[in-house]
């Protein structure tokens, strides 16, 4: 099986998507499928139009000029379709599988009718929500409606779509997709990556000055839907209940700058401490420091439709989980047993559970074995991937009845 990925960007960028593309793709490799993927117009101009990163070979394609949308998109629509083509001449994939966001898929449906090739479409967000949850977007906006449309026209006419949770799966049956057309994909853990915590790291912990402290982290970006700024506004409270915690943010992003500024006001501004963005190789080690991973994401349909991956990771590292109880967090965690729940939008209930777990030392090992085996059980890639073989198979068996697609329409946003 010749699998050719579709992606918006790929490695050596490192995010949640290419971290998540990453894992799927040497997954198959270990299966024995060919893999190749190529990155899209915004992964952003690069040295080689073809490259070989971490065993896996990237195709790329080079960026568009930018200009107004709809315009915009569409050249990216275009120009990465072409590079597509290109690829599939030298690959000669059995399947095209596209990546959100939609303009991924557009791509591929383009060349998959030319080409005669089935394609599947993998959302991990809806286009429209994640620019809601990003800030460059208004829920029931045009461009969001628009976007919406889109997104609906698309999975209608690809020949298979994955999802990564049971959000986006509801969502989509209720747009009257058919619920044999979807298949759930849900986020994993790579435990070839994960799989072995390190030991307490010492010296890193003397580093940041937490050493015998009660740790308070969170790994990962710094959007204002993951609802830092309400975990930095229940660090006096937590203080107060438990003087020793301290709170620990590697990472970056859009809302660092204020999230800073904000810490640096607070009343416990010394228990409060950013390490900024480190390589995916190190990230272990700040685990190794943390005691409760912390994830107070905002409620909103973004973080009620869709699970993240960073608590799935935290749960292999054997890291006690702490979230908002919003859909995507209940997904994964179930209160009181493999993590806690806590009243999102809520710095004062967040504090009060987060004192509370510290206190239940003797309760820490269970949730944290319980954690761990619900991930290797549940959200382990090594078997996760299992879920595309029955996919592919059917749509490479059926190709001999495929029937070509009317032309996608044009965005209007």
């Amino acid at each position: 099986m010749r699998i050719l990925h579709l992606l918006d960007h790929g490695l050596p960028l490192q995010s949640g998507y290419t971290f998540r593309t990453r894992a799927i793709l040497k997954s198959q490799q270990r299966r024995g499928w060919e893999v190749a993927a190529v990155t899209g117009p915004r992964n952003g101009p690069r040295d080689l139009a073809e490259e070989t990163v971490d065993g896996i070979d990237f195709y790329r394609t080079d960026p568009v000029p930018e200009t107004i949308s709809p315009f915009g998109e569409l050249r990216e629509i275009r120009a990465f379709a072409r590079r597509i083509d290109q690829v599939v001449a030298q690959f000669k994939p059995d399947v095209l599988h596209a990546h959100s966001p939609v303009l991924d898929a557009l791509a591929g449906l383009r060349v998959a009718r030319r080409r005669k090739l089935p394609i599947v479409y993998e959302i991990r967000a809806f286009w429209e929500d994640a620019a809601v949850g990003n800030g460059t977007g208004t829920e029931g906006s045009l461009r969001y409606r628009a976007t919406r449309a889109l997104e609906t026209w698309a999975v209608k006419r690809v020949d298979a779509v994955a999802v990564i949770c049971d959000g986006l799966r509801h969502d989509l049956i209720g747009r009257g997709i058919d619920p044999g057309k979807l298949t759930v994909s849900p986020n994993g853990v790579d435990m070839s990556v994960f799989g072995e915590p390190l030991p307490y790291d010492h010296a890193l912990a003397e580093t940041l000055g937490v050493q015998g402290a009660e740790v308070i982290g969170f790994i990962g970006s710094f959007y204002d839907y993951e609802g830092l700024d309400d975990l930095i506004a229940a660090m006096p409270l937590l203080v107060d209940d438990r003087p020793s915690a301290q709170l620990v943010l590697v990472g970056g992003g859009p809302m660092e700058a204020a999230l800073r500024a904000q810490a640096a006001a607070s009343p416990v501004a010394q228990h409060i401490h950013f390490i900024g963005r480190v390589p995916h190789t190190e990230v272990d080690r700040y685990y190794s420091i943390v005691d409760v991973l912390a994830y107070p994401r905002k409620r909103m349909r973004l973080t009620d439709l869709v699970t993240p991956l960073k608590p799935l990771e935290a749960m292999a590292q054997r890291r006690l989980v702490a979230a908002s109880d919003v859909g995507g967090h209940r997904e994964l965690i179930r209160h009181n047993d493999t993590g806690t729940l806590f009243p999102p939008d809520d710095p004062a209930g967040m504090a009060r559970a987060l004192a509370a777990l510290l206190a239940d030392r003797d309760g820490w090992e269970g949730r944290r074995a319980r954690g761990r085996a619900f991930v290797e059980a549940e959200r382990n890639w090594a078997l996760n991937v299992d879920r595309y073989a029955p996919v592919y198979q059917k749509l490479t068996d059926g190709m001999a009845s495929h029937k070509p697609w009317p032309s996608p329409p044009a965005l209007n946003m």
